[in-house]
């Protein structure tokens, strides 16, 4: 009977065990990033009654000794992915864990709650530590914002029109195209199309002016075919343009494939003449407006003047075997010595994709866990129940030694 209270008591300790990994489960439960744990239960060494008939036997008597815990397993399942509207937030859909660089070394987490510091370095919202980005080489460096806060102007080089220039008007005329120059100066000027169809059907001649007056172009040539699409050879010109105090650059107007109608066409269309700018390539200098994450895990940089481009790239990292990785605060992980890490970036290989102005929840699902909750209880209910009994029984012996 004195086994049977030893028993009941491996019971109350395991179930207490458990008791603090569900409760350690729930609390987390609005955790970002935050990985659940299962408790493993396994039964103890077991004592064997042995028969000596014809030499020794095994006989028909096996007691256990109760139950134990193995200690716990991570459930490394994917939890939601929640919108937080926030740009520098990210999560990973799929394998992976972003890497963390900490005055001790690397730490491994889910939770991608990211901002950059004063200094523009990408760093965890809530420790400030660096968030491990990749190299050229593919090893890892520190994400930053180091010359990229601006974007340098582009000057124009290609200006594209469409709509129609009309074989029915002697004249059209589109005002303040804005040239950029080398250093991000907008120049506006002003292009002037004649209807040259009297001397060669279907010309017509350009002049461009700059905001001065002064001319820049004149008498440049484009025809059109008979069905109205621009002609071969005649479809573009191109000038210099040199601004005042500036460095010179080309231009190219260009009006069309020949041929092809979605840029400017010259039909009959009356008195008056439809033709547009529909884009310049040009931009001026701008700042940095906001940072967000293409799926492979660059930074996407979007500019005041509307150009965006590709910034350093998030490193993440995977594991072959991550149960043995080691769990501690922060949802964050330890690899342990000699455990082989895979480094790479988002889409490459076994790694998932990058989700931007997103975070992954916690994994944790609160209904298994009041189902797990319940069994806890049942057994921590029945192993004092046990020790209850068997108490019981050993002072029904005592009385009975007593009353002799």
């Amino acid at each position: 009977m004195l086994g049977s209270i030893y028993t009941g008591l491996s019971g109350l300790l395991t179930y207490s065990s458990g008791l603090d990994v569900i409760s350690n489960n729930v609390a987390n439960l609005n955790t970002s990033g935050f990985k659940g744990n299962d408790l493993l239960y396994r039964d103890l060494y077991y004592q064997f009654q042995w028969v000596a008939t014809q030499g020794p036997q095994l006989a028909n008597e096996q007691i256990g000794s109760g139950v134990g815990d193995q200690g716990t397993v991570i459930r490394f399942q994917q939890g939601d992915l929640q919108e937080t509207g926030i740009d520098t937030d990210a999560a990973i859909d799929g394998n992976g864990f972003f890497i963390i660089r900490t005055n001790s070394g690397e730490e491994y987490t889910r939770a991608g709650q990211f901002i950059f510091d004063n200094d523009g370095k990408l760093v965890t919202a809530d420790t400030d530590e660096p968030v491990a980005g990749l190299n050229a080489n593919g090893g890892l460096t520190d994400i930053t914002l180091d010359g990229l806060r601006t974007i340098a102007p582009t000057p124009t080089s290609e200006v594209s029109f469409v709509d129609n220039l009309s074989t029915g008007s002697a004249n059209h005329v589109i005002n303040n195209l804005a040239l950029i120059d080398t250093v991000g100066e907008a120049h506006p000027v002003t292009i002037r199309f004649t209807n040259n169809g009297t001397t060669t059907p279907r010309s017509w001649l350009i002049d461009v002016e700059d905001e001065n007056g002064d001319t820049i172009v004149a008498g440049a040539e484009i025809r059109f075919q008979a069905n109205g699409s621009p002609e071969v050879d005649f479809n573009t010109i191109t000038f210099t343009y040199t601004p005042e105090d500036g460095e010179p650059f080309d231009v190219t107007f260009f009006f069309g494939e020949p041929g092809s109608f979605t840029n400017a066409t010259s039909f009959s269309g009356g008195p008056t003449s439809t033709l547009v700018v529909e884009d310049q390539d040009g931009s001026e200098s701008g700042a940095l407006t906001s940072v967000g994450y293409t799926r492979d895990g660059s930074l996407n940089l979007e500019y005041s003047n509307g150009e965006s481009q590709t910034g350093p790239r998030l490193a993440l990292a995977w594991f072959d075997d991550p149960q043995s990785l080691r769990q501690i605060q922060g949802a964050r992980f330890l690899s342990q010595d000699g455990q082989d890490i895979r480094i790479g970036g988002a889409t490459d290989s076994v790694f998932g994709a990058i989700v931007e102005q997103t975070v992954e929840a916690s994994n944790i699902e609160l209904t298994q866990e009041f189902t797990d909750l319940i069994i806890v209880q049942r057994g921590y209910q029945a192993s004092s129940q046990v020790i209850t009994v068997s108490n019981e029984m050993l002072q029904q012996l005592f009385d009975i030694g007593s009353s002799r």
